[in-house]
């Protein structure tokens, strides 16, 4: 399989007493640097015993090394990626509170004159022609699915928060897909439904198999005109953060499909996945790096930055000592 998509730098902090409101600062004894995005699916279908790829655009920066170094532990095969001379990976500070998380999060711009993710994500497709791949809803994405079904290759679609103008392309990538995977939010939102109930009558019609992802719920497979609910698999844990948790899903589905299990039992070993990402920070989990911590890394980076810019700054500062004519 192959995930397609953009790579972020995860800084996780853990549970916050509560928000910060502004001027205010406040504590956590939990914290972690990992990597997210495409990343997390492709990790996931490789934990779980499949051959995984991941197509994305790394750079020089430290986002990029860091999934780069959890790739080669992981055994995920970065070939499909290209390596580009600039910053490429995203940076997002994850903030745990309340049973739930917000993010703050930064995109490189991409230069003028690169090729369009989206055909590079085609020329990736032709050539590697994967079992499966997994990709989220986005402009662009209907052609290369069509391109996927034209070739043979089976797609896992999933979605992201956004706006209701969205939903016309969201429904026309989930009808060429071979499976949707949302979440009871996203899905009420592309169906314009208030309940789960008629978000699952609405999304029956579209004609692909659905897994709805329910969190501790575990998850509904809306498949031939039946509903089943799926609760095996889910572990009772204690969450500290879910950020992955559905990529994670996703990526144990597809292992699980890949091995030719029925799609409602390749859910069981998909709920699983999922309680096990909540259990950790981060995407992924945090990233070692090196003979230290991915922290240490991060704090060595940042410090060797911080003194090049001082210097720099330092040497555009006008003279005023002795000699100086000040």
């Amino acid at each position: 399989m192959i995930s397609f998509g953009t790579v972020f730098l995860e800084l996780v902090f853990g549970h916050l007493p509560e928000h910060p409101r502004p001027g205010e600062e406040v504590f956590t004894d939990d914290f972690a640097v990992s990597c997210g995005g495409a990343v997390t699916s492709a990790s996931a279908a490789a934990r779980a015993g499949i051959q995984a790829g991941l197509c994305t655009v790394l750079g020089n920066d430290l986002g990029s090394r860091v999934v780069r170094t959890h790739c080669d532990r992981e055994g995920v095969d970065l070939m499909p990626s290209i390596q580009v001379p600039r910053r490429s990976a995203g940076i997002t500070v994850v903030l745990n509170f309340g049973g739930d998380r917000a993010f703050v999060t930064h995109l490189p711009p991409r230069p003028a004159g690169e090729q369009p993710e989206i055909d590079r994500w085609h020329d990736v497709l032709l050539r590697e022609r994967p079992r499966w791949c997994y990709l989220h809803a986005r402009p662009g994405a209907p052609g290369l699915l069509r391109a996927a079904r034209a070739a043979g290759v089976r797609v896992m679609l999933d979605t992201s928060p956004g706006e209701a103008w969205e939903r016309d392309l969201v429904i026309e990538c989930v009808r060429l897909a071979d499976v949707f995977v949302p979440n009871e939010a996203e899905l009420r939102r592309v169906t314009g439904a208030q309940t789960l109930e008629s978000a699952v009558s609405a999304a029956a019609a579209w004609g692909t198999p659905v897994v709805v992802k329910r969190g501790a719920a575990g998850a509904l497979v809306v498949e031939a005109g039946t509903v089943a609910e799926v609760r095996d698999g889910v572990q009772p844990v204690i969450a500290r953060d879910l950020t992955g948790a559905g990529d994670s899903f996703a990526g144990a589905l597809i292992a699980g499909l890949l091995r030719g299990v029925p799609l409602a039992g390749a859910v069981v070993a998909a709920n699983q996945a999922g309680s096990e990402a909540v259990c950790r920070l981060g995407a992924v989990g945090e990233v070692e790096m090196g003979s230290g911590s991915a922290l240490d890394e991060l704090l060595t980076v940042a410090m060797a930055e911080s003194s090049v810019a001082a210097s720099i700054q330092g040497s555009r500062r006008p003279a005023t000592g002795p000699g100086s004519g000040a």
